[in-house]
Protein backbone atom coordinates (compact mmCIF):
# COMPACT_ATOMS: atom_id res chain seq x y z
CA UNK A 1 0.00 0.00 0.00
CA UNK A 2 1.22 3.53 -0.76
CA UNK A 3 0.18 6.80 0.86
CA UNK A 4 -0.91 9.44 -1.64
CA UNK A 5 1.38 12.48 -1.47
CA UNK A 6 -0.20 15.88 -0.88
CA UNK A 7 0.15 18.03 -3.99
CA UNK A 8 -1.45 21.13 -2.47
CA UNK A 9 -3.62 22.45 0.32
CA UNK A 10 -5.57 25.66 -0.18
CA UNK A 11 -8.51 27.54 1.23
CA UNK A 12 -11.76 27.86 -0.70
CA UNK A 13 -12.22 31.42 -1.94
CA UNK A 14 -15.28 33.61 -1.44
CA UNK A 15 -17.15 34.38 -4.66
CA UNK A 16 -20.59 35.48 -5.90
CA UNK A 17 -22.62 33.33 -8.27
CA UNK A 18 -26.16 33.19 -9.65
CA UNK A 19 -28.20 36.23 -8.71
CA UNK A 20 -25.82 37.13 -5.88
CA UNK A 21 -25.29 33.97 -3.82
CA UNK A 22 -22.29 34.13 -1.49
CA UNK A 23 -20.31 30.90 -1.62
CA UNK A 24 -16.77 29.53 -1.35
CA UNK A 25 -15.10 27.94 -4.38
CA UNK A 26 -12.47 25.29 -3.72
CA UNK A 27 -11.54 24.96 -7.40
CA UNK A 28 -12.92 25.86 -10.80
CA UNK A 29 -12.22 27.96 -13.91
CA UNK A 30 -8.48 27.29 -13.63
CA UNK A 31 -6.60 24.45 -15.27
CA UNK A 32 -9.33 21.86 -16.13
CA UNK A 33 -6.76 19.05 -16.08
CA UNK A 34 -5.95 19.74 -12.42
CA UNK A 35 -8.77 17.60 -11.01
CA UNK A 36 -9.88 15.81 -14.21
CA UNK A 37 -12.63 14.53 -14.45
CA UNK A 38 -13.90 17.19 -12.02
CA UNK A 39 -14.15 20.83 -13.08
CA UNK A 40 -15.51 22.85 -10.18
CA UNK A 41 -16.40 22.49 -6.49
CA UNK A 42 -18.48 25.02 -4.54
CA UNK A 43 -19.36 25.17 -0.84
CA UNK A 44 -22.58 27.19 -0.54
CA UNK A 45 -22.73 27.56 3.25
CA UNK A 46 -24.54 30.61 4.65
CA UNK A 47 -26.00 31.70 7.96
CA UNK A 48 -27.92 34.72 6.58
CA UNK A 49 -30.84 34.24 4.15
CA UNK A 50 -30.01 37.50 2.36
CA UNK A 51 -26.73 35.90 1.27
CA UNK A 52 -28.38 33.09 -0.71
CA UNK A 53 -32.12 33.64 -1.23
CA UNK A 54 -31.69 35.20 -4.70
CA UNK A 55 -30.53 31.77 -5.79
CA UNK A 56 -29.51 30.56 -9.22
CA UNK A 57 -32.25 31.61 -11.69
CA UNK A 58 -32.66 30.04 -15.13
CA UNK A 59 -29.34 29.15 -16.74
CA UNK A 60 -28.09 26.58 -19.27
CA UNK A 61 -25.76 23.60 -19.00
CA UNK A 62 -24.31 21.32 -21.66
CA UNK A 63 -21.54 18.74 -21.65
CA UNK A 64 -21.28 18.20 -17.88
CA UNK A 65 -22.86 16.54 -14.86
CA UNK A 66 -23.64 18.44 -11.66
CA UNK A 67 -23.74 16.80 -8.23
CA UNK A 68 -25.59 18.68 -5.49
CA UNK A 69 -25.38 17.49 -1.86
CA UNK A 70 -27.48 19.35 0.71
CA UNK A 71 -26.55 19.27 4.41
CA UNK A 72 -29.06 21.78 5.81
CA UNK A 73 -31.86 23.86 4.35
CA UNK A 74 -33.29 22.86 0.97
CA UNK A 75 -32.95 23.54 -2.76
CA UNK A 76 -35.94 23.79 -5.09
CA UNK A 77 -35.17 23.00 -8.70
CA UNK A 78 -36.98 23.10 -12.02
CA UNK A 79 -35.97 22.74 -15.66
CA UNK A 80 -36.97 23.28 -19.27
CA UNK A 81 -38.11 19.66 -19.56
CA UNK A 82 -40.76 20.11 -16.88
CA UNK A 83 -38.90 18.41 -14.04
CA UNK A 84 -39.37 19.92 -10.58
CA UNK A 85 -38.46 18.89 -7.06
CA UNK A 86 -36.92 19.80 -3.71
CA UNK A 87 -33.68 18.57 -2.19
CA UNK A 88 -33.80 18.45 1.61
CA UNK A 89 -31.12 17.96 4.25
CA UNK A 90 -28.97 14.94 3.41
CA UNK A 91 -30.37 14.57 -0.12
CA UNK A 92 -28.28 14.31 -3.29
CA UNK A 93 -29.03 15.11 -6.91
CA UNK A 94 -26.88 14.02 -9.83
CA UNK A 95 -27.93 15.87 -12.99
CA UNK A 96 -26.56 14.84 -16.37
CA UNK A 97 -26.94 17.97 -18.50
CA UNK A 98 -25.75 16.11 -21.61
CA UNK A 99 -26.97 17.75 -24.83
CA UNK A 100 -28.44 20.68 -22.97
CA UNK A 101 -30.83 21.82 -20.30
CA UNK A 102 -32.12 25.08 -18.85
CA UNK A 103 -32.74 24.95 -15.12
CA UNK A 104 -32.91 26.93 -11.92
CA UNK A 105 -31.87 26.16 -8.33
CA UNK A 106 -33.38 28.18 -5.51
CA UNK A 107 -31.99 27.60 -1.98
CA UNK A 108 -34.03 27.99 1.19
CA UNK A 109 -32.79 28.14 4.77
CA UNK A 110 -33.74 25.82 7.60
CA UNK A 111 -35.70 26.95 10.67
CA UNK A 112 -32.67 29.00 11.75
CA UNK A 113 -32.22 30.52 8.30
CA UNK A 114 -29.13 28.42 7.56
CA UNK A 115 -28.23 26.90 4.22
CA UNK A 116 -25.39 24.46 3.62
CA UNK A 117 -24.51 22.26 0.70
CA UNK A 118 -22.00 21.49 -2.01
CA UNK A 119 -22.02 21.39 -5.79
CA UNK A 120 -19.48 19.47 -7.85
CA UNK A 121 -19.18 19.59 -11.65
CA UNK A 122 -17.97 16.48 -13.46
CA UNK A 123 -16.94 16.54 -17.10
CA UNK A 124 -18.46 14.27 -19.75
CA UNK A 125 -16.30 12.55 -22.38
CA UNK A 126 -16.82 13.53 -26.02
CA UNK A 127 -18.90 10.41 -26.69
CA UNK A 128 -21.45 11.48 -24.05
CA UNK A 129 -21.45 15.28 -24.42
CA UNK A 130 -24.73 15.19 -26.37
CA UNK A 131 -26.40 12.38 -24.44
CA UNK A 132 -30.00 12.73 -23.26
CA UNK A 133 -30.34 14.78 -20.03
CA UNK A 134 -31.34 12.85 -16.90
CA UNK A 135 -31.61 13.17 -13.13
CA UNK A 136 -30.86 10.90 -10.21
CA UNK A 137 -32.54 12.26 -7.08
CA UNK A 138 -31.52 10.43 -3.92
CA UNK A 139 -33.11 10.91 -0.50
CA UNK A 140 -30.94 10.92 2.61
CA UNK A 141 -32.47 7.66 3.85
CA UNK A 142 -31.19 5.85 0.74
CA UNK A 143 -27.53 6.70 1.40
CA UNK A 144 -25.67 3.93 3.28
CA UNK A 145 -24.01 4.95 6.54
CA UNK A 146 -21.11 2.83 7.81
CA UNK A 147 -20.05 3.15 11.46
CA UNK A 148 -16.72 1.67 12.54
CA UNK A 149 -15.84 0.54 16.07
CA UNK A 150 -13.62 3.59 16.66
CA UNK A 151 -16.50 6.01 15.94
CA UNK A 152 -15.58 6.72 12.32
CA UNK A 153 -18.67 7.29 10.15
CA UNK A 154 -18.79 7.14 6.34
CA UNK A 155 -21.75 8.03 4.12
CA UNK A 156 -21.32 6.26 0.78
CA UNK A 157 -22.96 8.62 -1.68
CA UNK A 158 -21.39 7.25 -4.85
CA UNK A 159 -19.20 4.23 -5.48
CA UNK A 160 -18.27 1.18 -3.43
CA UNK A 161 -16.69 1.41 0.00
CA UNK A 162 -16.23 -1.03 2.87
CA UNK A 163 -18.76 -3.43 1.37
CA UNK A 164 -21.46 -0.82 0.73
CA UNK A 165 -22.54 0.77 -2.57
CA UNK A 166 -23.85 4.29 -3.02
CA UNK A 167 -27.26 4.73 -4.67
CA UNK A 168 -26.07 6.91 -7.60
CA UNK A 169 -24.84 4.91 -10.60
CA UNK A 170 -24.03 5.00 -14.29
CA UNK A 171 -21.80 8.07 -14.04
CA UNK A 172 -19.19 8.69 -16.77
CA UNK A 173 -16.45 9.71 -14.34
CA UNK A 174 -16.92 6.47 -12.35
CA UNK A 175 -16.55 8.50 -9.14
CA UNK A 176 -16.36 7.71 -5.48
CA UNK A 177 -17.99 10.35 -3.24
CA UNK A 178 -17.75 9.84 0.53
CA UNK A 179 -18.81 12.01 3.49
CA UNK A 180 -16.44 11.01 6.31
CA UNK A 181 -16.31 11.82 10.03
CA UNK A 182 -13.29 10.74 12.09
CA UNK A 183 -13.61 11.35 15.86
CA UNK A 184 -11.13 13.28 17.98
CA UNK A 185 -7.65 11.78 18.17
CA UNK A 186 -8.38 8.87 15.82
CA UNK A 187 -5.99 8.07 12.98
CA UNK A 188 -7.66 6.41 10.01
CA UNK A 189 -6.66 5.12 6.58
CA UNK A 190 -9.03 5.02 3.61
CA UNK A 191 -8.38 3.15 0.34
CA UNK A 192 -8.57 5.09 -2.94
CA UNK A 193 -8.23 3.48 -6.37
CA UNK A 194 -4.72 4.12 -7.70
CA UNK A 195 -5.93 5.24 -11.13
CA UNK A 196 -8.27 7.97 -9.91
CA UNK A 197 -7.63 11.64 -9.25
CA UNK A 198 -8.56 12.39 -5.63
CA UNK A 199 -9.15 15.29 -3.30
CA UNK A 200 -10.49 15.91 0.20
CA UNK A 201 -12.54 18.92 1.32
CA UNK A 202 -12.66 19.64 5.06
CA UNK A 203 -15.82 21.34 6.30
CA UNK A 204 -15.97 20.59 10.03
CA UNK A 205 -13.26 20.28 12.68
CA UNK A 206 -9.62 19.86 11.71
CA UNK A 207 -7.00 17.21 11.08
CA UNK A 208 -3.75 16.32 9.38
CA UNK A 209 -3.35 14.16 6.29
CA UNK A 210 -0.31 11.92 5.95
CA UNK A 211 2.06 12.95 3.20
CA UNK A 212 4.50 10.45 1.73
CA UNK A 213 6.48 13.00 -0.26
CA UNK A 214 7.78 15.77 2.00
CA UNK A 215 9.05 15.34 5.59
CA UNK A 216 7.72 18.73 6.74
CA UNK A 217 5.21 17.65 9.35
CA UNK A 218 5.40 18.22 13.06
CA UNK A 219 2.17 16.67 14.31
CA UNK A 220 2.48 13.22 15.92
CA UNK A 221 6.24 13.17 15.40
CA UNK A 222 6.77 10.36 17.90
CA UNK A 223 3.93 8.25 16.59
CA UNK A 224 5.13 8.22 12.99
CA UNK A 225 8.85 7.87 13.75
CA UNK A 226 10.28 5.01 11.73
CA UNK A 227 7.30 4.91 9.37
CA UNK A 228 7.55 6.04 5.74
CA UNK A 229 4.97 8.77 6.06
CA UNK A 230 4.99 12.31 7.37
CA UNK A 231 2.17 14.30 8.90
CA UNK A 232 1.67 17.86 7.78
CA UNK A 233 0.25 20.59 9.97
CA UNK A 234 -3.46 20.35 10.70
CA UNK A 235 -5.94 21.78 8.21
CA UNK A 236 -9.43 22.97 9.05
CA UNK A 237 -12.65 24.46 7.75
CA UNK A 238 -13.00 25.03 3.98
CA UNK A 239 -9.62 23.48 3.14
CA UNK A 240 -9.06 21.62 -0.13
CA UNK A 241 -6.40 18.88 -0.08
CA UNK A 242 -5.23 17.66 -3.50
CA UNK A 243 -3.55 14.25 -3.60
CA UNK A 244 -1.04 12.68 -5.96
CA UNK A 245 -0.88 9.02 -6.98
CA UNK A 246 -1.22 6.22 -4.46
CA UNK A 247 -3.81 3.80 -3.14
CA UNK A 248 -4.67 5.15 0.31
CA UNK A 249 -5.23 8.35 2.28
CA UNK A 250 -4.47 8.60 6.00
CA UNK A 251 -5.86 11.29 8.29
CA UNK A 252 -5.27 12.12 11.95
CA UNK A 253 -8.29 13.86 13.50
CA UNK A 254 -7.78 16.92 15.68
CA UNK A 255 -9.26 17.56 19.16
CA UNK A 256 -12.78 18.15 17.78
CA UNK A 257 -12.68 15.42 15.17
CA UNK A 258 -12.76 16.06 11.44
CA UNK A 259 -15.46 15.81 8.80
CA UNK A 260 -14.57 15.93 5.14
CA UNK A 261 -15.59 14.81 1.68
CA UNK A 262 -13.26 12.35 -0.03
CA UNK A 263 -13.92 12.41 -3.77
CA UNK A 264 -12.15 10.60 -6.60
CA UNK A 265 -12.81 9.89 -10.26
CA UNK A 266 -11.28 8.39 -13.40
CA UNK A 267 -9.57 11.05 -15.57
CA UNK A 268 -11.12 11.61 -19.01
CA UNK A 269 -7.95 13.11 -20.54
CA UNK A 270 -9.63 14.94 -23.41
CA UNK A 271 -9.37 18.54 -24.66
CA UNK A 272 -11.61 20.99 -22.78
CA UNK A 273 -13.32 24.06 -24.26
CA UNK A 274 -15.11 25.79 -21.39
CA UNK A 275 -17.09 28.98 -21.04
CA UNK A 276 -19.41 29.55 -18.09
CA UNK A 277 -21.93 26.71 -17.69
CA UNK A 278 -21.04 24.94 -20.95
CA UNK A 279 -18.10 22.56 -21.35
CA UNK A 280 -17.25 21.01 -24.72
CA UNK A 281 -14.14 19.60 -26.41
CA UNK A 282 -13.52 22.27 -29.07
CA UNK A 283 -14.04 26.01 -29.46
CA UNK A 284 -16.25 25.33 -32.48
CA UNK A 285 -18.58 23.15 -30.36
CA UNK A 286 -18.65 25.94 -27.78
CA UNK A 287 -19.54 28.56 -30.40
CA UNK A 288 -22.28 26.27 -31.73
CA UNK A 289 -23.78 25.83 -28.25
CA UNK A 290 -23.98 29.58 -27.63
CA UNK A 291 -25.38 30.19 -31.12
CA UNK A 292 -28.12 27.64 -30.35
CA UNK A 293 -28.85 29.40 -27.07
CA UNK A 294 -29.30 32.62 -29.00
CA UNK A 295 -31.54 31.20 -31.76
CA UNK A 296 -33.66 29.00 -29.49
CA UNK A 297 -32.44 25.55 -30.62
CA UNK A 298 -30.31 24.74 -27.57
CA UNK A 299 -32.69 22.13 -26.15
CA UNK A 300 -32.35 19.02 -28.31
CA UNK A 301 -35.38 16.84 -29.15
CA UNK A 302 -35.65 13.54 -27.29
CA UNK A 303 -34.32 10.53 -29.15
Amino acid sequence: MSIRPILETRQAQHTLEGAGVHLHRAFGFRDPSEQDPFLLFDDFRNERPEDFEAGFPWHPHRGIETITYVLSGSVEHGDSLGNTGTLGAGDVQWMTAGSGILHQEMPNGNAKGQMHGFQLWANLPAALKMTQPRYQDVEAKEIPLIEDDDGTKVKVIIGDFWGKSGPVDGIAADPQYLDIFVPAGVKKTFPVDTYRKAFAYIFEGAGAFADASQPTGVLLEKEVAGQELNIRDMSGNRTLVRFGTGDEVTVQAGPEGIRFLLISGAPIQEPVAWHGPIVMNTKEELRKAFAELKNGTFIQPAH
